[in-house]
C-alpha cells in the first residue's frame, strides 16, 4: 500500500485556478473595483422595506470607516473579540479588523460569564465588541462582572453605540499593510468532546477555502446567498461570506434562525442557494410555510457542520429539484475538506463526503502507525494543504497533537475512502465503540435507524459495560405523533445489522444537547448516560 495521498486530479482542480495570496480585506477591496454597484450585503428583517442593502462600494467604504475606528483604538497585531449574534454590523467588524490588520477573535453570543470569560482570557484578547443582550442574557453586564480577572481587555465597545464608534474614525489612520499569511481569525472550536481550543487561521486560508467552495456551488456575479449561520462560526463568515464575496454574489444575512424568516427571505430576496446545518434544514422542510414557498431561484442546496443523513439529502432533493452538496471539514481545516459536487451522482451526495477540495490533501490513516490504509478501509482522516490553521492560539501542546512532523492536521474523524477519491464519514476517533474487541462506528447504526419512520433523530454513543467494555446507547428524538418501542426498533436494528452492532441501552427525549453549530454534543449524552439514563 502506497502512503500518496488522496487529492483532486489535475483535470478537475485546473478549473479552480491556484491557491491566491489574498487576504480578507483585500478580496473585499477587489469585489469593490470589480463590481462597485452590486449589492453585496442585505440584512435579513423580516419587512422588505425595512432591510439595509449595501452595494460593493458602500461595504468597502464602511468597513474602512471601521477599520480607521479600530486603529484609533488598537495597534495591527492585537486580538479584538466580537461577542454578537449575525448582523451587518458583525460582517463590518469582520472586514473592517481584516483591513487594520487586526485578528478577529469570534465570540458565541449564547456563551455565560465565566465562558466568556475563559476565551478572552486565554485569546488574551485587547478589545471586545458586544451586542447590549442575547436571548434574554446581559452581555453588558456578563462583560462588567468578569472584567475585573481581564486585565488585559483595555477596550469593551458596545453595539448600542455604534454609530458613536464608526463616528471616531478618523481619516488620517492609515491603513496597514496586511500579508497573507497574517492571522486574520482566531475561531474556538465547538467543544463537541470538551472544553475549546482556538484555531488560528490565516487570511489565504480563509479567503480561498470560502473562494474554492463558492465556486464548487456554481455561485454567479449577482447570486443571493441567504445566510442562517451563526458568524461566529467558519461557515458563517468564511464559506457563506467571503465565498460570495469572490464571485461577486450577494449575503443576506440571516440575525438568528427561524424557518420561517429563512423561507421569507429565501423567496423574497430570491435566493440561489438555500443552506444551514442538517437541524436548519429539517427545521425548513417540517415548517407549515414550506409548501407555499416559492424556491423557483434555489439552483443548489448546501449544507454540513455535523454529519448529515443520506435521508436528509433525499427529502431536499426531492422536495426542491435541485442537488443538495455537502462539505465536511473542521474550524482547523478553515473549515473545508472535502465538498460533494452538485453533478455528483444522488449517491455519491447522499451517502459520500465528496473529493477533497482543490489544493487540499487528504489521507486515511491507521491510527496506530499514522500509514495510509487500502481503499475501503476505515481510518483516521488526515488532511495537508494550504487551509490548515497555523495553529492552536498559546497552546503549542495541543497544536503539536493535532498537527504532526508531516504537516497532516489529525482531524479525529474515521472515515474511508474509495478508489475514485470519495470519501465517507463513520465517526469520530474517540467516539469509536469497542465491544468485546470489535469496533463498532455510530454512523453506521445511526443511518438504519434513521431509515424507520418513528425516528425523527437519533445519536449513538458508547457506554460503559462490565462485561464487554462497551456497549452502544441510542438516544432517540420520536417524529411527532409516532411511536415506537426499544423493542421494535432493537428488532429494526438487528435485522439490517449484526447482532453485536445493535444498541444496548436505549433513551427516549425530546432535544438533543447541541453545540451552537448545530453538532450534536455526544460527551454530553455520554455524561446523562452515566449519572442514570431514562429509557422508555
Amino acid at each position: 500500500m502506497t502512503d500518496t495521498p488522496i487529492a483532486l486530479p489535475d483535470h478537475a482542480a485546473s478549473r479552480f485556478g491556484p491557491v491566491l495570496e489574498t487576504t480578507v480585506g483585500g478580496v473585499l477591496r477587489a469585489a469593490a473595483e470589480r463590481a462597485a454597484q452590486t449589492t453585496a450585503l442585505v440584512e435579513g428583517t423580516a419587512d422588505r422595506v425595512e432591510r439595509r442593502r449595501w452595494s460593493y462600494a458602500d461595504l468597502l467604504a464602511d468597513s474602512e470607516r471601521v477599520a480607521q475606528a479600530l486603529l484609533g483604538r488598537f495597534t495591527p497585531g492585537e486580538r479584538v473579540a466580537v461577542w454578537a449574534p449575525n448582523s451587518p454590523e458583525w460582517v463590518l467588524l469582520e472586514f473592517g479588523a481584516a483591513l487594520a490588520g487586526l485578528t478577529l477573535v469570534t465570540v458565541n453570543p449564547a456563551l455565560q460569564a465565566s465562558e466568556v470569560a475563559y476565551v478572552l482570557g486565554q485569546s488574551r484578547a485587547h478589545g471586545v465588541v458586544h451586542a447590549p443582550a442575547y436571548r434574554g442574557g446581559d452581555l453588558g453586564g456578563m462583560l462588567r462582572e468578569v472584567r475585573g480577572g481581564l486585565p488585559g481587555l483595555r477596550e469593551v465597545i458596545s453595539l448600542a453605540d455604534w454609530d458613536g464608534f464608526v463616528g471616531s474614525a478618523s481619516a488620517t489612520e492609515r491603513l496597514p499593510d496586511v500579508d497573507p499569511d497574517d492571522p486574520a481569525q482566531i475561531q474556538y472550536t465547538s467543544g463537541t468532546t470538551g472544553f475549546p481550543k482556538g484555531a488560528l487561521l490565516s487570511h489565504r486560508g480563509i479567503t480561498n477555502n470560502g473562494r474554492f467552495c463558492a465556486q464548487i456551488l456554481r455561485a454567479e456575479p449577482g447570486d443571493v446567498w441567504v445566510n442562517p449561520m451563526p458568524m461566529f462560526h467558519t461557515a458563517g463568515c468564511v464559506l457563506l461570506t467571503l465565498g460570495p464575496v469572490q464571485q461577486l454574489a450577494t449575503q443576506v444575512v440571516v440575525p438568528g434562525f427561524e424557518p420561517g424568516l429563512v423561507l421569507n427571505l429565501i423567496e423574497s430576496e430570491h435566493s440561489a442557494m438555500l443552506g444551514g446545518v442538517p437541524t436548519m434544514l429539517l427545521g425548513l422542510l417540517g415548517h407549515p410555510g414550506f409548501g407555499t414557498t416559492d424556491f423557483s431561484s434555489v439552483r443548489v442546496g448546501f449544507s454540513g457542520g455535523s454529519t448529515v443523513p443520506p435521508t436528509v439529502v433525499q427529502r431536499v432533493d426531492s422536495a426542491l429539484g435541485v442537488p443538495l452538496t455537502l462539505v465536511f471539514g473542521q474550524t482547523e481545516a478553515s473549515p473545508s475538506i472535502t465538498q460533494t459536487w452538485p453533478e455528483d451522482s444522488a449517491d455519491d451526495r447522499a451517502h459520500t463526503l465528496g473529493r477533497p477540495h482543490p489544493h487540499v490533501e487528504v489521507k486515511i490513516a491507521d491510527p496506530a502507525t499514522g500509514q495510509a490504509v487500502p481503499a475501503g478501509t476505515v481510518g483516521e482522516i488526515l488532511t495537508r494543504g494550504y487551509h490548515v490553521m497555523k495553529g492552536y492560539f498559546d497552546n503549542p501542546e495541543a497544536t503539536g497533537e493535532a498537527i504532526d512532523a508531516e504537516g497532516w492536521l489529525h482531524t479525529g474523524d474515521l472515515g474511508s475512502a474509495d478508489e475514485r477519491g470519495y470519501c465517507r464519514i463513520e465517526g469520530r476517533l474517540r467516539e469509536m465503540i469497542i465491544r468485546g474487541g470489535e469496533n463498532i462506528y455510530p454512523r453506521e447504526i445511526e443511518q438504519v435507524l434513521h431509515t424507520h419512520p418513528a425516528v425523527a433523530d437519533v445519536a449513538v454513543v458508547g457506554v460503559p459495560d462490565e462485561h464487554w467494555g462497551e456497549q452502544p446507547a441510542a438516544f432517540i428524538r420520536r417524529a411527532p405523533g409516532l411511536e415506537a418501542t426499544q423493542e421494535e426498533l432493537a428488532d429494526y436494528c438487528r435485522a439490517r445489522l449484526a447482532a453485536h452492532k445493535a444498541p444496548r441501552h436505549w433513551v427516549f427525549t425530546d432535544a438533543f444537547p447541541l453545540t451552537a453549530s448545530g453538532k450534536v454534543q455526544k460527551f454530553v449524552l455520554r455524561e446523562q448516560f452515566t449519572s442514570g439514563p431514562s429509557s422508555g
